[in-house]
């Protein structure tokens, strides 16, 4: 799951999700369905539009990691959604990327595979930081394991809030403060 993607593998897969969109649209329209070629023009500018919100973020390690976590082999499809758009310019991105891993590999080592498992990630940028709102919704199979990792301390940036856990669900803040200058 950690895998070291380089520009040439990175927009293969680009390029193969691209070309999946293209040959949906274009069998919607074979098949004389205008109403649903709008619909995935829609979904594919609403998609493309969060992808640049969450690349301005300038967090790059974790915009990368969102960007390219569908096209690891974790049994869980994410999906995520840039509510506001203040820059993270003092915000650790190193920590948060590093924690992110771990979080992702632990959802995926302690989930059923092949389950419908769904992660979603609302991210909301401030002033003072960054929060995350973390839903997973699939089949957990070690509720205990996972709430051992997620009461861990990480770092002192991070802080975990309001975690709700079952079989079937989970649901948590993230809040990342921002670094203080002049330490």
């Amino acid at each position: 799951m950690n895998k070291d993607w380089n520009t040439i593998e990175f927009l293969r897969h680009v390029r193969h999700d691209w070309l999946n969109k293209i040959q949906l649209i274009k069998g919607n329209l074979d098949l004389n369905k205008p109403d649903r070629v709008k619909e995935i023009i829609n979904e594919i500018i609403t998609e493309t539009k969060q992808e640049a919100k969450l690349s301005n973020l300038d967090i790059p390690q974790f915009a990368t990691k969102l960007l390219i976590a569908n096209w690891e082999n974790y049994y869980f499809r994410l999906e995520y959604e840039v509510l506001a758009e203040e820059k993270c310019q003092v915000t650790e991105d190193e920590v948060l990327s590093e924690w992110t891993t771990l979080f992702f590999q632990m959802l995926n080592q302690y989930i059923k595979p092949f389950a419908d498992n769904h992660l979603f990630i609302s991210i909301h940028s401030m002033v003072e930081g960054i929060r995350l709102y973390i839903d997973f919704n699939g089949i957990l199979l070690d509720r205990e394991t996972m709430s051992q990792f997620l009461q861990q301390q990480f770092s002192k940036q991070l802080t975990l809030k309001n975690i709700e856990i079952s079989e079937e669900e989970l649901v948590f803040e993230v809040w990342m403060n921002r670094e203080q200058t002049g330490k």
